[in-house]
């Protein structure tokens, strides 16, 4: 079984082999009452969807959903599963977009969690390019003390230093209902986009 997540070979097996721990989650209070405060329309991307269950509620709240993955079992899956829907599906490496301010709101679902840390810097930068300000990075984050993954865990002190200049926090809390292989701890985190200098503004 491929051992690199950075490649969609490792992904691509573990749908093929139904080793989907990390699949499952539904929204919770917190979430949805963050999502009621966009306006209808707002331009959503999910990064690393898997089957994308999140998207199916973003779209009924009335966000503009595009959900993508670079593995091809995970987009066939998310594609059969949100047929009928208004959310655009496709396959596309998160790292290789257009590299343009256009989405209101980068939902995070256990995919940073899933990247090595050797793309954690990627992983910033590139959200700060497709954010625009006064946008947001907002979904559930893995805190916890496990350098070996996936899933990979980091801490909410190293987060704020590696978004420091471009995102801050505005919310933190602990998930109620989280799914196991996360044992309890998966945080719901707004974060929120500013330039240089802007963050001491509320």
């Amino acid at each position: 079984m491929a051992q690199n997540s950075a490649l969609p070979a490792f992904w691509n097996q573990r749908y093929q082999q139904g080793v989907t721990p990390w699949e499952g989650a539904s929204p919770d209070a917190e979430m949805q009452r963050f999502i009621a405060t966009l306006p209808v329309g707002s331009r959503v991307l999910l990064p690393g969807c898997g089957s994308a269950s999140d998207a199916r509620w973003l779209a009924e709240a009335g966000m503009r959903v595009d959900a993508i993955d670079f593995s091809e079992e995970a987009i066939e899956r998310a594609s059969q599963a949100l047929q009928g829907t208004p959310v655009r599906v496709r396959q596309a490496d998160f790292f290789a977009l257009s590299a343009s301010p256009v989405y209101d709101l980068v939902f995070e679902r256990a995919f940073l969690c899933a990247l090595p840390p050797s793309r954690w810097d990627d992983y910033t930068h590139k959200m700060s390019q497709l954010i625009g300000k006064d946008g947001y990075l907002a979904g559930v984050f893995f805190l916890a003390d496990k350098p070996k993954g996936p899933p990979f865990g980091t801490s909410l002190e190293a987060l704020q230093q590696r978004f420091a200049g471009h995102f801050v926090l505005r919310q933190c809390k602990a998930v109620a209902e989280a799914i196991p292989v996360f044992a309890g701890q998966e945080f719901w985190m707004v974060w929120h986009r500013v330039s240089a200098g802007d963050e001491g503004r509320q």
